[in-house]
């Protein structure tokens, strides 16, 4: 299977000599993984995946890079299916696409940016909520600060048959527009859970947009999440990702016109910036 590539972005950063720490653990068994099966595999077109997390029973989150093809088309609802806490060929729950809707001021066709970034965040609509005990959407949370240990559930190109998590990591730098991250990310990464730990629970604070490098040394971008998905739940609550005509989509009547059909639902980044600075 081809795999949906990350966004790669170059950053020159001369302080950091050793940021991306390792830890990775792979979650082969259900047993390791039971607490996290809300995260699952995306599979794109057969062609590509990418990773996404439920944070509603018929809500997952992940980048808005993972809705399009490598032309930059638009993937099918249909072209899109969600294997909840895939491991081993199996699935804690398999689910269709209804709709999925990316951040209205993302642009897929702009160069790699910290507003490519920023804007890095889709809603994917199940067609039928996960209803299972064993599988809880998470909760998000605005962005953690600067030196905060995060960690991510992810698949990737070299595991991607299994989750795996690293609770390791930390964020290294917290700007207005983008979070760089310590944590270890790959091709397959996208649209991953980055979570805070607290006594509660984890909490998803951010998504696996990009990998960047200072120097030899890999970093991980992640997009904030604050204001983001409330101003793509507005688009869903509007009727967006039905075609235009559908049955799906909400029908609009005049003002005074009663509605009797029924209910339907319907920056350049410069490649010598630093992003530890503001």
């Amino acid at each position: 299977m081809r795999l949906l590539i990350l966004g790669a972005l170059m950053f020159a950063l001369p302080s950091l000599t050793a940021a991306q720490t390792t830890g990775l653990f792979s979650m082969e068994s259900r047993q390791d993984g039971r607490a996290w099966e809300a995260v699952g595999r995306l599979e794109l077109a057969g062609k590509a995946f990418c990773t996404g997390s439920l944070i509603a029973p018929d809500l997952v989150l992940t980048a808005a890079h993972c809705l399009f093809d490598d032309s930059g088309t638009a993937l099918k609802p249909e072209d899109i299916q969600f294997l909840a806490g895939w491991r081993n060929g199996r699935a804690a729950a398999y689910r269709r696409v209804r709709r999925a809707v990316a951040h209205p001021n993302y642009r897929i066709g702009s160069g790699p940016s910290p507003d490519r970034v920023y804007y890095d965040i889709a809603l994917i609509e199940l067609q039928h909520p996960v209803r299972n005990t064993t599988i809880i959407p998470f909760v998000t949370e605005d962005r953690p600060p600067a030196g905060e240990s995060v960690g991510v559930v992810s698949y990737a190109h070299n595991r991607s048959e299994a989750p795996s998590m690293q609770d390791t990591c930390e964020v290294l730098s917290d700007q207005s527009d983008l979070l760089v991250l310590s944590c270890s990310v790959d091709f397959g990464s996208s649209g991953s859970p980055v979570f805070a730990f607290a006594a509660d629970g984890p909490r998803i604070v951010s998504v696996v947009s990009s990998k960047a490098k200072s120097g030899d040394v890999p970093v991980s971008l992640g997009a904030p999440l604050e204001g983001q998905i409330d101003d793509i739940k507005v688009l869903l609550t509007e009727g967006a990702g039905f075609e235009e005509g559908s049955a799906f989509r909400p029908f609009q009547a005049k003002d005074g016109v009663r509605k009797d059909t029924g209910a339907k639902f319907v920056r350049p980044t410069d490649a010598d910036a630093d992003p530890l600075k503001p």
